[in-house]
Protein backbone atom coordinates (compact mmCIF):
# COMPACT_ATOMS: atom_id res chain seq x y z
CA UNK A 1 0.00 0.00 0.00
CA UNK A 2 2.59 2.35 1.39
CA UNK A 3 4.55 1.41 -2.61
CA UNK A 4 1.57 2.23 -4.57
CA UNK A 5 1.11 5.41 -2.00
CA UNK A 6 4.91 6.91 -3.22
CA UNK A 7 4.43 6.12 -6.57
CA UNK A 8 1.61 7.81 -7.04
CA UNK A 9 3.00 10.70 -6.03
CA UNK A 10 6.25 10.65 -7.42
CA UNK A 11 3.75 10.40 -10.61
CA UNK A 12 1.60 13.27 -9.77
CA UNK A 13 5.06 15.16 -9.06
CA UNK A 14 6.31 14.31 -12.53
CA UNK A 15 2.92 15.68 -14.12
CA UNK A 16 3.41 18.78 -11.86
CA UNK A 17 6.86 19.74 -13.16
CA UNK A 18 5.80 18.78 -16.77
CA UNK A 19 3.03 21.32 -16.45
CA UNK A 20 5.56 23.66 -14.88
CA UNK A 21 7.71 23.32 -17.69
CA UNK A 22 5.56 23.88 -19.78
CA UNK A 23 4.45 27.03 -18.89
CA UNK A 24 8.44 28.27 -18.03
CA UNK A 25 8.62 27.07 -21.72
CA UNK A 26 5.49 29.04 -22.65
CA UNK A 27 6.11 32.35 -20.62
CA UNK A 28 9.61 32.28 -22.16
CA UNK A 29 8.30 31.85 -25.43
CA UNK A 30 5.96 34.88 -25.12
CA UNK A 31 8.17 36.99 -23.65
CA UNK A 32 10.75 36.41 -26.57
CA UNK A 33 8.40 37.00 -29.39
CA UNK A 34 7.37 40.14 -27.42
CA UNK A 35 10.96 41.71 -27.43
CA UNK A 36 11.40 40.57 -30.72
CA UNK A 37 8.05 42.66 -31.97
CA UNK A 38 8.99 45.69 -29.99
CA UNK A 39 12.90 45.77 -30.77
CA UNK A 40 12.04 46.20 -34.37
CA UNK A 41 12.33 49.41 -36.00
CA UNK A 42 8.83 50.75 -35.83
CA UNK A 43 8.01 50.72 -39.36
CA UNK A 44 8.49 47.39 -39.70
CA UNK A 45 5.66 46.34 -36.14
CA UNK A 46 2.94 44.56 -36.75
CA UNK A 47 0.08 47.62 -35.83
CA UNK A 48 -4.04 47.46 -35.77
CA UNK A 49 -5.72 50.13 -36.45
CA UNK A 50 -8.56 49.08 -34.01
CA UNK A 51 -6.02 48.78 -31.06
CA UNK A 52 -4.61 52.15 -31.82
CA UNK A 53 -8.23 53.83 -31.90
CA UNK A 54 -9.18 51.65 -28.90
CA UNK A 55 -5.66 52.92 -27.25
CA UNK A 56 -6.72 56.95 -28.21
CA UNK A 57 -9.75 56.68 -26.33
CA UNK A 58 -8.47 55.40 -23.33
CA UNK A 59 -7.22 58.97 -22.27
CA UNK A 60 -6.73 60.36 -18.41
CA UNK A 61 -10.23 61.80 -18.21
CA UNK A 62 -11.57 58.39 -18.75
CA UNK A 63 -8.99 56.29 -16.51
CA UNK A 64 -10.07 59.22 -13.73
CA UNK A 65 -13.53 58.82 -13.94
CA UNK A 66 -13.47 55.04 -13.94
CA UNK A 67 -11.51 55.31 -10.65
CA UNK A 68 -13.82 57.69 -9.02
CA UNK A 69 -16.27 55.29 -9.86
CA UNK A 70 -14.47 52.67 -7.51
CA UNK A 71 -13.56 55.44 -4.95
CA UNK A 72 -15.96 58.29 -4.47
CA UNK A 73 -13.01 60.61 -2.69
CA UNK A 74 -11.12 60.35 -6.50
CA UNK A 75 -14.07 62.65 -7.62
CA UNK A 76 -13.96 65.14 -4.66
CA UNK A 77 -10.49 66.76 -6.05
CA UNK A 78 -12.42 67.46 -9.23
CA UNK A 79 -16.36 67.52 -9.02
CA UNK A 80 -16.56 69.26 -12.03
CA UNK A 81 -14.68 66.54 -14.62
CA UNK A 82 -17.06 65.36 -17.43
CA UNK A 83 -18.16 62.32 -17.13
CA UNK A 84 -17.35 60.56 -20.63
CA UNK A 85 -20.45 58.83 -22.43
CA UNK A 86 -19.53 54.75 -22.06
CA UNK A 87 -22.39 54.45 -24.66
CA UNK A 88 -20.85 56.00 -27.61
CA UNK A 89 -17.54 54.77 -26.31
CA UNK A 90 -18.40 51.30 -26.13
CA UNK A 91 -20.34 51.29 -29.64
CA UNK A 92 -16.94 52.90 -31.60
CA UNK A 93 -15.17 49.92 -30.08
CA UNK A 94 -17.32 47.27 -30.55
CA UNK A 95 -18.07 48.43 -33.82
CA UNK A 96 -15.39 50.62 -35.47
CA UNK A 97 -17.73 53.26 -36.44
CA UNK A 98 -16.81 56.50 -35.41
CA UNK A 99 -20.12 58.97 -36.18
CA UNK A 100 -18.25 61.84 -36.54
CA UNK A 101 -16.03 60.35 -39.00
CA UNK A 102 -17.75 59.39 -41.73
CA UNK A 103 -15.13 56.99 -43.06
CA UNK A 104 -15.79 54.74 -40.37
CA UNK A 105 -18.91 53.62 -41.82
CA UNK A 106 -17.27 52.36 -44.71
CA UNK A 107 -14.30 50.55 -42.98
CA UNK A 108 -11.41 48.59 -44.72
CA UNK A 109 -14.70 47.25 -47.34
CA UNK A 110 -13.32 49.35 -49.88
CA UNK A 111 -9.60 48.94 -51.59
CA UNK A 112 -6.94 51.07 -50.98
CA UNK A 113 -9.51 53.05 -48.71
CA UNK A 114 -6.37 53.80 -46.04
CA UNK A 115 -5.38 55.96 -48.08
CA UNK A 116 -8.18 58.26 -46.88
CA UNK A 117 -7.33 57.69 -43.07
CA UNK A 118 -5.84 59.98 -40.97
CA UNK A 119 -6.45 62.30 -37.72
CA UNK A 120 -7.11 66.11 -37.73
CA UNK A 121 -4.56 67.37 -35.42
CA UNK A 122 -5.47 71.22 -35.99
CA UNK A 123 -8.27 72.19 -38.51
CA UNK A 124 -7.64 74.64 -41.07
CA UNK A 125 -10.41 76.96 -42.66
CA UNK A 126 -13.61 74.37 -44.22
CA UNK A 127 -11.08 71.73 -43.16
CA UNK A 128 -13.26 68.42 -42.37
CA UNK A 129 -12.75 64.60 -42.63
CA UNK A 130 -14.58 64.75 -46.42
CA UNK A 131 -11.79 66.91 -47.12
CA UNK A 132 -8.70 65.44 -46.19
CA UNK A 133 -5.21 65.52 -48.18
CA UNK A 134 -4.89 62.10 -49.84
CA UNK A 135 -2.60 60.59 -51.91
CA UNK A 136 -2.76 57.97 -54.71
CA UNK A 137 -0.47 55.85 -56.46
CA UNK A 138 0.32 56.49 -60.16
CA UNK A 139 -0.34 53.41 -62.84
CA UNK A 140 3.12 51.66 -63.51
CA UNK A 141 3.76 53.09 -66.94
CA UNK A 142 3.65 56.56 -65.61
CA UNK A 143 5.94 55.95 -62.59
CA UNK A 144 8.06 54.14 -65.01
CA UNK A 145 8.17 57.23 -67.33
CA UNK A 146 7.36 54.99 -70.46
CA UNK A 147 5.13 57.33 -71.65
CA UNK A 148 4.44 61.23 -70.52
CA UNK A 149 2.22 64.14 -71.21
CA UNK A 150 3.70 66.81 -73.73
CA UNK A 151 3.70 70.13 -71.93
CA UNK A 152 2.15 73.52 -71.85
CA UNK A 153 1.74 76.77 -70.32
CA UNK A 154 5.49 76.68 -69.29
CA UNK A 155 5.74 80.51 -69.62
CA UNK A 156 4.36 80.61 -65.89
CA UNK A 157 8.11 79.25 -64.61
CA UNK A 158 9.34 82.16 -66.11
CA UNK A 159 7.50 84.44 -63.95
CA UNK A 160 9.68 87.24 -61.68
CA UNK A 161 8.99 86.88 -58.11
CA UNK A 162 5.53 89.41 -57.13
CA UNK A 163 5.74 92.46 -55.41
CA UNK A 164 9.08 93.63 -53.75
CA UNK A 165 11.69 91.76 -52.96
CA UNK A 166 12.33 90.99 -49.19
CA UNK A 167 14.99 93.63 -47.53
CA UNK A 168 18.39 92.61 -47.21
CA UNK A 169 18.32 90.59 -43.84
CA UNK A 170 19.66 92.08 -40.66
CA UNK A 171 20.78 89.03 -40.41
CA UNK A 172 22.14 85.56 -41.93
CA UNK A 173 23.33 82.04 -41.85
CA UNK A 174 26.16 82.73 -44.33
CA UNK A 175 27.40 79.47 -45.74
CA UNK A 176 25.89 77.46 -44.12
CA UNK A 177 22.76 75.64 -45.37
CA UNK A 178 20.63 74.79 -42.75
CA UNK A 179 17.05 73.93 -44.40
CA UNK A 180 16.83 70.56 -46.87
CA UNK A 181 14.39 70.06 -49.01
CA UNK A 182 13.41 66.97 -50.54
CA UNK A 183 11.26 65.01 -52.97
CA UNK A 184 9.88 61.68 -52.29
CA UNK A 185 7.83 61.73 -54.40
CA UNK A 186 9.44 63.75 -56.81
CA UNK A 187 7.56 63.28 -60.22
CA UNK A 188 4.16 64.32 -58.48
CA UNK A 189 2.45 67.27 -61.02
CA UNK A 190 -0.18 69.45 -61.98
CA UNK A 191 -2.70 69.33 -64.63
CA UNK A 192 -1.81 73.00 -65.83
CA UNK A 193 1.16 71.91 -67.58
CA UNK A 194 0.02 68.24 -68.86
CA UNK A 195 -1.56 68.71 -72.09
CA UNK A 196 -4.70 66.47 -72.83
CA UNK A 197 -4.60 65.01 -68.83
CA UNK A 198 -7.15 65.23 -66.83
CA UNK A 199 -7.20 62.22 -64.90
CA UNK A 200 -5.30 63.34 -61.50
CA UNK A 201 -4.06 59.51 -61.08
CA UNK A 202 -1.77 60.32 -64.36
CA UNK A 203 -0.36 64.02 -63.21
CA UNK A 204 3.31 62.90 -63.12
CA UNK A 205 6.05 64.46 -65.11
CA UNK A 206 9.92 64.12 -64.98
CA UNK A 207 10.16 67.67 -65.70
CA UNK A 208 7.85 69.43 -64.51
CA UNK A 209 6.71 68.81 -61.12
CA UNK A 210 7.10 69.58 -56.93
CA UNK A 211 10.49 69.82 -57.22
CA UNK A 212 9.70 73.33 -59.34
CA UNK A 213 8.52 74.80 -55.88
CA UNK A 214 11.84 73.99 -54.47
CA UNK A 215 13.51 75.80 -56.54
CA UNK A 216 11.30 79.05 -55.62
CA UNK A 217 11.23 78.05 -51.81
CA UNK A 218 15.06 78.07 -51.95
CA UNK A 219 15.21 81.31 -53.67
CA UNK A 220 12.68 83.04 -50.89
CA UNK A 221 14.18 81.29 -47.84
CA UNK A 222 17.53 82.92 -48.71
CA UNK A 223 16.10 86.01 -49.48
CA UNK A 224 15.20 86.46 -45.56
CA UNK A 225 19.14 84.92 -44.64
CA UNK A 226 18.41 81.20 -44.04
CA UNK A 227 20.74 78.70 -46.08
CA UNK A 228 18.70 76.05 -48.15
CA UNK A 229 19.54 73.15 -49.95
CA UNK A 230 17.31 71.62 -52.36
CA UNK A 231 18.07 67.89 -53.45
CA UNK A 232 16.92 67.17 -56.69
CA UNK A 233 17.29 63.89 -56.62
CA UNK A 234 15.17 61.57 -58.74
CA UNK A 235 13.63 59.26 -55.86
CA UNK A 236 11.41 57.47 -59.32
CA UNK A 237 14.49 56.92 -61.05
CA UNK A 238 16.54 55.32 -58.14
CA UNK A 239 13.83 52.81 -57.24
CA UNK A 240 13.51 52.16 -61.34
CA UNK A 241 16.54 50.79 -60.97
CA UNK A 242 16.36 48.74 -58.16
CA UNK A 243 13.11 47.55 -59.35
CA UNK A 244 11.50 48.73 -56.19
CA UNK A 245 7.86 49.09 -55.73
CA UNK A 246 6.38 52.89 -55.13
CA UNK A 247 5.22 51.90 -51.61
CA UNK A 248 9.45 51.86 -51.15
CA UNK A 249 9.41 55.54 -51.80
CA UNK A 250 10.27 56.50 -48.23
CA UNK A 251 12.73 53.90 -47.55
CA UNK A 252 15.07 55.01 -50.80
CA UNK A 253 14.39 59.10 -49.83
CA UNK A 254 15.36 58.09 -46.35
CA UNK A 255 18.82 56.97 -47.55
CA UNK A 256 19.46 60.66 -49.20
CA UNK A 257 18.35 62.38 -46.23
CA UNK A 258 20.69 60.35 -44.00
CA UNK A 259 23.78 60.92 -46.61
CA UNK A 260 22.77 64.87 -46.32
CA UNK A 261 22.50 64.61 -42.82
CA UNK A 262 26.23 62.62 -42.75
CA UNK A 263 27.63 65.27 -45.06
CA UNK A 264 26.17 68.54 -43.61
CA UNK A 265 25.95 68.65 -39.92
CA UNK A 266 24.60 72.28 -40.28
CA UNK A 267 20.86 70.89 -41.92
CA UNK A 268 18.25 71.59 -39.02
CA UNK A 269 15.43 71.30 -40.62
CA UNK A 270 14.10 68.64 -42.85
CA UNK A 271 10.89 69.46 -45.77
CA UNK A 272 9.70 66.32 -47.80
CA UNK A 273 7.63 68.31 -50.63
CA UNK A 274 4.45 66.36 -52.53
CA UNK A 275 1.29 67.71 -54.39
CA UNK A 276 -1.84 66.57 -53.24
CA UNK A 277 -4.48 64.65 -55.64
CA UNK A 278 -7.41 66.89 -54.05
CA UNK A 279 -9.44 68.98 -56.65
CA UNK A 280 -8.93 72.83 -56.73
CA UNK A 281 -12.10 73.47 -54.65
CA UNK A 282 -10.64 71.78 -51.84
CA UNK A 283 -6.76 73.14 -52.51
CA UNK A 284 -7.01 76.95 -53.26
CA UNK A 285 -7.71 80.17 -51.82
CA UNK A 286 -8.37 83.42 -52.17
CA UNK A 287 -6.52 86.18 -50.20
CA UNK A 288 -6.18 89.72 -50.79
CA UNK A 289 -7.91 89.09 -54.54
CA UNK A 290 -4.82 86.88 -55.29
CA UNK A 291 -5.30 82.92 -55.87
CA UNK A 292 -3.23 80.79 -52.90
CA UNK A 293 -2.63 77.32 -53.02
CA UNK A 294 -3.34 75.54 -49.80
CA UNK A 295 -0.66 74.01 -47.96
CA UNK A 296 -1.06 70.86 -45.64
CA UNK A 297 1.08 69.50 -42.92
CA UNK A 298 1.25 65.68 -42.60
CA UNK A 299 3.08 63.91 -39.43
CA UNK A 300 3.16 60.28 -39.40
CA UNK A 301 2.02 58.93 -36.15
CA UNK A 302 4.17 55.87 -36.68
CA UNK A 303 7.12 57.87 -35.74
CA UNK A 304 7.77 57.38 -32.08
CA UNK A 305 8.61 60.81 -31.28
CA UNK A 306 5.86 62.54 -33.53
CA UNK A 307 5.37 64.40 -30.63
CA UNK A 308 7.88 66.26 -31.61
CA UNK A 309 7.44 67.21 -35.26
CA UNK A 310 4.04 68.14 -34.64
CA UNK A 311 5.25 70.88 -32.43
CA UNK A 312 7.41 72.64 -35.58
CA UNK A 313 3.87 71.96 -37.92
CA UNK A 314 1.45 73.49 -34.89
CA UNK A 315 3.99 76.51 -35.07
CA UNK A 316 4.00 77.03 -38.64
CA UNK A 317 0.32 76.55 -38.74
CA UNK A 318 -0.08 79.11 -36.39
CA UNK A 319 1.84 81.44 -37.97
CA UNK A 320 0.18 81.13 -41.14
CA UNK A 321 -3.07 81.43 -39.83
CA UNK A 322 -1.98 84.86 -38.22
CA UNK A 323 -0.95 86.54 -41.50
CA UNK A 324 -2.59 84.65 -44.38
CA UNK A 325 -5.85 83.11 -42.62
CA UNK A 326 -7.21 80.17 -44.66
CA UNK A 327 -3.77 79.43 -46.12
CA UNK A 328 -3.21 76.38 -44.11
CA UNK A 329 -5.50 73.33 -44.48
CA UNK A 330 -4.29 72.02 -40.71
CA UNK A 331 -1.92 69.08 -39.33
CA UNK A 332 -2.70 65.92 -39.90
CA UNK A 333 -1.25 62.50 -38.83
CA UNK A 334 -1.34 59.58 -40.40
CA UNK A 335 -1.48 56.69 -37.78
CA UNK A 336 0.17 53.39 -37.49
CA UNK A 337 -1.75 51.17 -40.47
CA UNK A 338 -2.40 53.70 -42.55
CA UNK A 339 0.73 53.16 -45.21
CA UNK A 340 4.10 54.33 -44.41
CA UNK A 341 3.19 56.57 -41.43
CA UNK A 342 6.56 57.73 -40.87
CA UNK A 343 7.99 59.76 -43.57
CA UNK A 344 11.37 59.66 -42.53
CA UNK A 345 10.29 61.96 -39.82
CA UNK A 346 12.21 59.44 -36.85
CA UNK A 347 15.28 61.07 -38.38
CA UNK A 348 15.30 64.34 -36.97
CA UNK A 349 12.57 66.40 -34.58
CA UNK A 350 12.90 69.18 -37.44
CA UNK A 351 11.24 66.97 -40.03
CA UNK A 352 7.97 67.52 -41.65
CA UNK A 353 5.74 67.07 -44.69
CA UNK A 354 4.17 69.75 -46.51
CA UNK A 355 1.53 69.08 -49.78
CA UNK A 356 1.78 72.13 -52.11
CA UNK A 357 -1.78 72.41 -53.13
CA UNK A 358 -3.32 69.91 -55.65
CA UNK A 359 -3.36 68.54 -59.12
CA UNK A 360 -5.19 71.99 -60.53
CA UNK A 361 -2.70 74.48 -59.04
CA UNK A 362 -0.39 76.56 -61.06
CA UNK A 363 2.50 77.75 -59.93
CA UNK A 364 1.56 81.24 -60.33
CA UNK A 365 -0.79 80.00 -56.83
CA UNK A 366 2.08 77.90 -55.75
CA UNK A 367 4.39 80.30 -55.59
CA UNK A 368 2.82 82.62 -53.93
CA UNK A 369 2.11 80.18 -51.11
CA UNK A 370 6.04 79.13 -51.04
CA UNK A 371 6.58 83.08 -50.62
CA UNK A 372 3.99 83.13 -47.23
CA UNK A 373 5.81 79.70 -46.22
CA UNK A 374 9.39 81.01 -46.32
CA UNK A 375 7.93 84.37 -44.56
CA UNK A 376 6.79 82.72 -41.40
CA UNK A 377 9.29 80.34 -41.11
CA UNK A 378 12.12 82.85 -41.63
CA UNK A 379 10.21 84.15 -38.35
CA UNK A 380 10.13 81.35 -36.68
CA UNK A 381 13.81 80.79 -37.81
CA UNK A 382 15.50 83.33 -36.45
CA UNK A 383 13.28 83.81 -33.35
CA UNK A 384 14.07 80.30 -32.45
CA UNK A 385 17.96 81.28 -32.72
CA UNK A 386 17.10 84.47 -30.73
CA UNK A 387 16.33 82.13 -27.77
CA UNK A 388 19.12 79.38 -28.42
CA UNK A 389 21.55 82.64 -28.26
CA UNK A 390 20.50 84.15 -25.25
CA UNK A 391 20.47 80.54 -23.25
CA UNK A 392 24.08 80.24 -24.44
CA UNK A 393 25.23 83.24 -23.39
CA UNK A 394 23.18 82.44 -20.09
CA UNK A 395 24.62 79.18 -19.79
CA UNK A 396 28.42 80.96 -20.19
CA UNK A 397 27.57 83.47 -17.67
CA UNK A 398 26.69 80.77 -15.10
Amino acid sequence: MRRASETFVIVQGTSLLKVAAALFLFMLLIFSISGLLTSLKPQYRLTSTSVNQAATNVNGELLYQLMGWENHHFLTVKPDAASPNLTNLVFKLASNINLDDPRSLLGRELPGFFQFDGQILVAGEGTNYTNMPMESAPPIEIMKAEREASLQNLEDLEQPLEGKKPAVPGQTTGKRKVVYLYFTHNRESYLPYLKGVTNPNLAQHSKINVMNIGDHLKTSLEDRGIGTFVDKTDIQENLNKKKWDYTQSYQESGLVVREAMASNRDLHYFIDIHRDSQRKGKTTTTLNGKAYAKLAFIIGGRNPNHEKNEKLARELHKRLEAKYKGLSRGVFVKPAGTGNAVYNQNLSENAILIEFGGVDNTFEELNRSADALAEVFSEFYWQAEKVNSDTDQSTNKQ
